[in-house]
């Protein structure tokens, strides 16, 4: 496989799939260019090595044409700046302009196309398509994580047009080693923190886990399914009625495997899916009708908290409770800052999922993970043991 580090990019133009997909508030700024920084090691290495970098992206949802509030163009600005050098941008990412614009980049420079996903045909992974963006440049580059699992046609059918010039960016390559490291080469104890709203979003991530994990802690939502089908009181908390038998199967999987499964042994209850909800702490099995769960307790956190200072390797993915909220973010707190002390104390923590993510940033703490992922889906994917068609396009001569 080619590498982005000995690539020759000399002369040559080089199609980069990047994640420009960032937030951005009414007046079309960009509200956090975390995305946009992840790319620049990769642009810099191309433009560095001679190469002239021709960037692709999707932004939002558009309905298969042009949509103003998802231009690209509102990208241009900052990314200039950060590259220090000013990005001339294509109004389409295929067609006349595109392709005459591309033809006459000199080293140096850099193109960013329109969105890609104003064209149906990329969702698609139309072939056809995949050939015109292909037809602008000699070398293929994905780097967007966040969409290599998506078999569109800029993240996989247009690397079959560089049978021996595509490889991965700097972020796809950071985000498979520290994966592979945790999935396939952990130190002991390893500890999985699962969170989130329903056991059926990470079943199959508990699943490819629990041969490899020496502590399963269960948090959020997800919860009380696991709780009544113990035969505990949950009250209004959320439940999966259809997944209890699940539930309890993972559970006598986890047994089997030797697994220690630590869920909450008290919460925080309220009486409305509210921040100004009457609160009180019970034990989890213990909740009264009208009430429901919303974090964790106390004596959890505590729990949790020895837990992960005693693991050498910690993954998490999904809050402890409702921390969008500020009554019920505490459990999702504590679990970030006793993560972040295990990381300073020489363990290894990837954290991914958005929720998680938007934990750690909400709470300063990314610089004290050991990784942070920039894919949710895709991260999940590819820990359920999963090929993403992304990486796949890239691996395969």
């Amino acid at each position: 496989m080619k590498n982005i580090d000995t690539y020759d990019f000399h002369g040559k133009k080089v199609l980069v799939r990047v994640d420009f997909n960032v937030p951005l508030n009414d007046d079309y700024e960009i509200t956090d260019d975390t995305r946009i920084r992840a790319a620049l090691p990769t642009i810099n290495r191309i433009i560095g090595g001679g190469g002239m970098p021709i960037l692709m992206s999707h932004l939002g949802r558009p309905k298969d044409a042009y949509e103003e509030k998802f231009s690209l163009k509102h990208i241009v600005p900052r990314l200039s700046e950060l590259l220090g050098r000013k990005v001339k941008f294509a109004p389409d990412c295929i067609g006349p302009e595109a392709e005459k614009m591309a033809a006459s980049l000199q080293p140096g420079d850099v193109l960013l196309l329109e969105n890609l996903r104003f064209h149906a045909e990329e969702k698609k992974g139309d072939e056809g398509f995949a050939a015109q963006l292909a037809s602008l440049a000699d070398v293929y580059v994905n780097d967007a994580f966040g969409t290599a699992h998506r078999a569109h046609a800029s993240t996989t059918v247009v690397a079959k047009f560089f049978p021996e010039d595509k490889m991965f960016g700097y972020l796809i390559e950071n985000e498979l080693k520290h994966m592979d490291k945790v999935l396939h080469n952990p130190e002991h104890p390893f500890t999985a923190i699962m969170g989130g709203a329903k056991v059926s979003d990470k079943i199959q991530i508990i699943e490819n886990l629990l041969g490899r994990i020496d502590n399963l802690v269960i948090g959020g939502g997800m919860v009380y399914t696991f709780v009544k089908a113990q035969g505990g009181k949950i009250g209004n908390s959320l439940v999966e009625e259809d997944k209890l038998d699940l539930a309890l199967h993972l559970l006598k999987v986890a047994k089997e495997k030797n697994v220690k499964v630590y869920l909450p042994v008290d919460n925080v209850i309220a009486d409305a899916f509210s921040n100004d909800a009457n609160t009180k702490v019970t034990p989890v099995d213990e909740i009264p009708d009208g009430w429901m769960g919303l974090d964790a307790g106390p004596e959890t956190i505590r729990i949790v908290r020895e837990v992960i200072m005693s693991s050498k390797t910690i993954l998490w993915n999904g809050p402890m409770g409702v921390f969008e909220m500020d009554k019920f973010a505490e459990g999702t707190r504590q679990i970030a800052l006793a993560i972040a002390d295990a990381t300073a104390k020489g363990a290894f923590s990837l954290v991914g999922g958005g929720d998680s993510v938007a934990a750690v940033n909400k709470y300063h703490l990314k610089d004290k993970m050991g990784y942070v992922s920039t894919g949710g889906g895709a991260m999940m994917e590819y820990m359920e043991g999963k090929e993403l068609p992304g990486i796949k396009a890239i691996r395969e001569r």
